[in-house]
């Protein structure tokens, strides 16, 4: 073999050897973790703003509250495509869906009322008139209770074998982001007019109050694995970590700004969290420090999201701009 071959020899021995290295980091080094955008199912002549959103997961349909629109859109995630538009609302805010009477909820902030829907049909069913600003909307499967957030102060009871109101628990302020606790009788409760969560012990009828430090705490949710509340605030953009126990601030760490919606992912001990500034923030759940991992560009003013477990995605309500229509935008968790 002449010096030329041989010259050409090495380099590919050399360049086979870089390749598989290359390709065993590759296999070796796990995913960031975050979210990855998927696919836009778009939502079709919808402006302004959009509010929260919910899940049939018996059908792969979600429920999106398009309050700019007074109208609620019923996506189906299988077709990639929006199947109905049910109208009649007056600014729609919260949506939930009761497996045991196969019913959509739908709370209006207008006009105060929460209407009840037939989940396939999408026939009206019943109608509770709760006054003013029906907004938040959660379905305990449990007890087969409705809790609906309303007025300037005040958790609706909603019993959905009658449609009808059973009961009231009196707040401080207009409850914005609760949470019902699956493992005990808490509800778990944010009034930014009070700068408080309030804690309802639904057996004893008590309410505790925990006084905040940062104000507009909007979204919350409960990580029961570890005994945390956790919640988002606006003023200054940060999340606070309490404990169940006590309300003891276990740590603040700096978030996104405008938050809205936040959620557990207690399979990769992930939190997430969407702002109306244009971005999605992940964060470390392990033990209390909450370390953000990834800061996700979106877009401006989408702030309402929707984790599915069951599923495994992540979803982003996304409102009509210049560059593309409204959207409800699908993220694969990662890793």
């Amino acid at each position: 073999m002449n010096a030329s071959n041989n010259s050409l020899a090495v380099l590919i021995a050399a360049g086979a050897l870089m390749l598989a290295l290359s390709m065993s980091e590759m296999v070796a080094e796990p995913a960031e973790p975050g979210l990855r955008l998927e696919s836009k199912i778009p939502l079709g002549d919808v402006r302004g703003r959009i509010d929260h959103m919910a899940i049939d997961p018996k059908r792969h349909r979600v429920f999106v509250a398009e309050l700019g629109n007074d109208t609620v859109g019923v996506v189906g995630l299988d077709e990639g495509k929006v199947l109905n538009v049910i109208t009649g609302f007056n600014e729609p805010q919260g949506v939930g869906y009761v497996p045991s009477s196969d019913e959509l909820y739908v709370s209006s902030g207008g006009d105060g009322s929460v209407k009840a829907f037939n989940a396939d049909s999408f026939e009206p069913t019943g109608q509770i008139d709760l006054g003013q600003d029906a907004d938040n909307i959660r379905v305990d499967a449990a007890t087969n209770q409705v809790f609906v957030g309303y007025g300037h102060g005040g958790l609706a009871v909603i019993d959905p074998a009658t449609h009808r109101k059973i009961g009231d628990i009196a707040l401080k302020g207009h409850p914005e982001g609760f949470q019902l606790v699956r493992s005990s009788a808490h509800i778990f409760v944010n009034t930014p007019r009070a700068a408080e969560i309030a804690v309802i012990d639904r057996v004893s009828k008590r309410t505790l109050s925990w006084s905040l430090r940062y104000g507009g705490n909007f979204p919350m949710a409960i990580d029961e694995e570890s005994g945390h509340v956790v919640v988002a605030f606006r003023t200054p953009p940060a999340i606070g970590v309490f404990s169940a126990q006590d309300g003891a601030n276990l740590n603040t760490v700096e978030s996104c700004g405008d938050a809205d919606d936040l959620f557990i992912d207690s399979k990769r001990h992930q939190a997430y969290l969407s702002c109306g500034s244009g971005f999605l923030d992940v964060f470390d759940t392990q033990g209390a420090s909450y370390r953000r991992v990834a800061h996700i560009v979106t877009a401006s003013g989408a702030r309402t999201s929707l984790f599915v477990p069951e599923l495994d995605r992540f979803l982003l309500a996304v409102r009509a701009s210049a560059g593309e229509p409204a959207a409800v935008w699908i993220f694969r968790p990662v890793p």
